[in-house]
């Protein structure tokens, strides 16, 4: 790249580039090249001057290295940008904007005759808004629009008619402007950024833009590689991190056949993918859709705010009339009418939604609609799953107890064979310490029959073999343990989780499974509660004295042991009738009907895509800081919203008042009550601050 350094400071330059013009991609492509640099702090592209601002730390020679071997061609083949263009939805509206502004310039210069007519040809499309108004019955904001415009003609003051009718169309295009842009910001955080990909061919590998894939199509994925479609394995063996999916901290194998996301990365290894799921159906534009479905998932403050804007129109018609009735005056009742609460109410609240939404996918915090924003700010009871929620999904076995005579590597060998076929967590810890011990366990078993929440039974050289959980072992299957081995059951440590083998309904071993917590939970249950959650519960499977361990260790306010999923969902069903709102934090299948059950469901690790479609709300990132920072946004939310309110209400309702009184022209009023629309939208954009409460509990992060 051929760039001159305008200016310069300590870890900061602007570069002016030596080509004449700059396409909107350039500017993108460039800035998107300077921002996956591991020396870029910010980078901003400016497309109509050429100009570059970089912030950078490090030394300036690599730098300026870096810089000086950047080239169109080789950012073109590296970067993928995403299909919708920010920089350009803001040149087209900027255009427009322009366009309206000199147009209404120009205006001025005519003869008051075309000045007049271009006002009347103008007010046809306002006047047929109002009247549709009047033949379904309904007295909103187009009908005040109508009346003010269609008055003050009829007064002939074109002049207040035609700076109505132009204020009313820029604070249209302004509050569109807006909202485009927040959906298009928050779409682009959660976006793949992948527009082409390698498709295998009988000629060999072919890069191919990600449009003209099509369902069939294989596509090959290395290491370090996006997976850009959904699909299946048809080659290869890869481990998958979906963690920016479903949360999984551990990167999961995928061999032919499993089913991978878009959005998720290859670690290692190397796979043919055949796409399932074309573009088009992937996972940005399902984002956009959601984002436009968001009337579904709007929360309770934004129906309030669209409802009382639409309840107020109303009043500020009556207000009107009686200001006409009171004082005669025509001027200050078109005033009132200049002035309605509907627009800033109806957009400033979305948009805060919206903005929250994307402050949360910047910290790899999914929300699927404002409802459950909501959610988590009123929630006052929290419920966990403890493994892989409360605990690291990676569990151990610490200990193996074996009974009724048994020799404990055999019973390891024996417990191995069985969980083998299952890809549980306690399975795998078990398949993974007869692997330390490097025992090898043949298949001698029978069909292998896997009970979900329960265990597995076989049958092994003859012996009915059952593998699982106390409730599964003792109550379902009745089994015993030996008299003589009564006091070593007894013994067996509280602190880990147990894993029973019972042959012929005999208990013949007990493994220990050490379910290490994460470091950061009883930090976070302390700074939950000082943000203003009451109760915190967890739900395990695991036998109650086992529970009560680690309930003790957490600080937990309450703890179920031995739970189902059905268990889990009757649970917070309950406390949901209580009159508690509830969030339930879960890692996956087993906790799916608790998800759905909460007034919002968080995943934060575990793993199907089940996970994906029941949460309502996704945690990314393996900390459980993240849930302390979701509930952070979502209380500010719900402040900026309330703000929103007092400001719109009061400033809106002072400028009735002035108008009634005379003291503000039509025109004004016009002017002021847009300018407030547009300056509580962009505030409702802005980054949610953060209270000197949230600090203190998030002091520790």
């Amino acid at each position: 790249m051929k760039a001159t350094i305008v200016h310069e400071s300590r870890g900061r330059m602007r570069l002016r580039l030596k080509q004449k013009t700059m396409t909107l991609r350039q500017a993108d492509l460039l800035e998107a090249w300077l921002r996956g640099q591991p020396w870029t702090r910010e980078a901003v592209v400016h497309e109509r001057t050429g100009c570059v601002i970089l912030t950078y730390a490090g030394k300036r020679e690599t730098v300026l290295s870096s810089l000086a071997g950047f080239t169109w061609a080789g950012a073109e083949e590296r970067i993928t940008l995403p299909s919708h263009s920010t920089r350009e939805l803001n040149r087209a509206f900027q255009e427009k904007l322009v366009s309206k502004v000199t147009m209404k310039a120009a205006a001025l210069f005519l003869p008051a005759p075309l000045r007049i007519a271009r006002v009347v040809w103008h007010m046809i499309p306002f006047l047929g808004k109002g009247l549709r108004c009047l033949w379904r019955r309904q007295i909103k904001v187009e009908l005040l629009d109508a009346l003010s415009i269609g008055i003050s003609a009829c007064r002939r003051d074109f002049g207040t008619a035609g700076m109505v009718m132009f204020l009313l169309e820029i604070g249209e295009l302004l509050e569109d402007w807006t909202r485009k842009k927040s959906v298009a910001d928050l779409a682009e955080s959660l976006s793949l950024h992948v527009d082409r990909v390698w498709l295998k061919t009988p000629a060999g590998e072919v890069l191919t833009p990600i449009g003209q894939i099509q369902p069939g199509d294989q596509v090959v994925v290395r290491a370090g590689g996006v997976i850009p479609l959904d699909g299946v394995v048809a080659e290869g063996e890869v481990t998958v991190n979906q963690a920016s999916l479903t949360g999984e901290s551990v990167p999961v194998a995928k061999r032919p056949g499993g089913a991978v996301y878009a959005g998720t990365v290859v670690e290692e290894g190397e796979c043919v993918l055949e796409v399932k799921q074309v573009s088009g159906q992937g996972r940005y534009d399902q984002i956009v859709e959601m984002i436009q479905r968001s009337e579904q998932m709007k929360s309770a403050a934004e129906a309030k705010a669209s409802t009382l804007a639409d309840k107020l129109v109303p009043y500020t018609f009556a207000g009107s009339l009686i200001s006409l009735a009171l004082t005669r005056n025509v001027a200050r009742a078109l005033s009132v009418l200049m002035v309605d609460f509907s627009c800033a109410l109806k957009l400033a609240m979305p948009l805060a939604v919206l903005s929250a939404m994307r402050e949360a996918g910047r910290e790899h915090i999914t929300v699927k609609g404002g409802k459950f924003l909501e959610a988590a700010a009123k929630a006052d009871t929290i419920v966990f799953d403890k493994t892989g929620t409360l605990t690291h999904a990676c569990p151990r076995v610490a200990k193996i107890v074996p009974f009724n005579g048994k020799d404990e590597t055999e019973m390891l060998r024996l417990a191995a064979c069985l969980e083998e076929h299952f890809p549980h967590s306690m399975a795998n810890a078990v398949v993974e310490e007869a692997k330390r011990r490097s025992l090898r366990h043949e298949e001698r078993h029978a069909k292998v029959e896997y009970l979900v929440a329960h265990g597995i039974a076989s049958a092994v050289d003859g012996e009915q073999v059952r593998i699982g959980s106390a409730h599964f072992i003792f109550e379902d299957e009745k089994c015993v343990v030996p008299s003589e081995d009564q006091a070593k059951f007894d013994a067996v440590p509280a602190e880990y989780s147990q894993l029973y083998l019972a042959i012929d309904g005999v208990l013949s071993a007990v493994i220990c499974i050490s379910d290490p917590l994460r470091e950061e939970a009883r930090e976070v249950l302390s700074a939950l509660r000082s943000l203003g959650v009451r109760k915190a519960v967890m739900l395990t499977g695991d036998s109650p004295r086992t529970a009560a361990a680690i309930a003790a260790q957490l600080g937990v306010d309450d703890f179920r042991a031995g739970v189902l999923p059905a268990d889990k969902a009757d649970y917070v069903a309950a406390l949901r009738k209580e009159g508690h709102t509830v969030l339930m934090v879960g890692d996956g299948i087993n906790d799916s009907p608790a998800l759905s059950e909460a007034d919002a469901g968080i995943a934060i690790s575990g793993g199907a895509a089940i996970a994906r479609e029941i949460a309502d709300i996704t945690i990314a990132a393996d900390s459980l800081w993240e849930l302390v920072r979701l509930r952070q946004l979502a209380l500010a939310l719900m402040r900026r919203i309330q703000n929103n309110y007092r400001f719109v209400i009061g400033f809106n309702g002072a400028l009735i008042g002035l108008g009634a009184a005379g003291v503000l022209p039509p025109a004004t009023s016009a002017m002021l009550h847009n300018l407030s629309t547009l300056g509580v939208s962009l505030h409702s954009m802005s980054a949610l601050p953060v209270s000197r409460q949230e600090t203190e509990a998030l002091k520790d992060m």
